[in-house]
């Protein structure tokens, strides 16, 4: 495989961080870890909670910027709405609706966890939601 032609080698280190978010792979791993640390918060297991949550999506990143062709997800209609819409707020509101959720868990208060997917869910559709409007 030659490499030299390869476009995506040719995007900045800002546009690979953009688009590695949406990669289905960073996604899968996203979720998964949100997810599975809720458990160990609900059974107040702090270590492994934090654990669950904070060390596999670092490394799906930078798996995925480091050898991941971003250059399809960047060109796709997902690709352009994320250039768009995903500002360093929403980045940060994803991450509080994340502890929100683990809040939820730990207080074993499904509603809160709820709440906390729809902050998450915000973050990631504001744009859908601010165009309709």
């Amino acid at each position: 495989m030659e490499l030299d032609g390869c476009c995506w080698l040719n995007m900045n280190a800002k546009e690979k961080y953009l688009y590695h978010q949406i990669h289905p792979f960073k996604l899968l791993i996203d979720c998964c870890a949100g997810f599975g640390s809720l458990y160990p918060f609900w059974q107040h297991r702090l270590a492994l909670a934090f654990l669950v949550m904070l060390i596999p999506p670092p490394i799906a990143s930078l798996l995925v910027m480091h050898f991941a062709n971003l250059e399809p997800i960047r060109e796709s209609h997902f690709g352009k709405y994320v250039a768009s819409n995903m500002t360093q707020a929403m980045e940060a509101l994803r991450l509080m609706g994340m502890a929100i959720m683990a809040s939820g868990a730990w207080y074993h208060d499904v509603g809160i966890v709820g709440a906390g997917i729809a902050v998450i869910l915000f973050g990631w559709l504001r744009g859908v939601a601010i165009r309709s409007a």
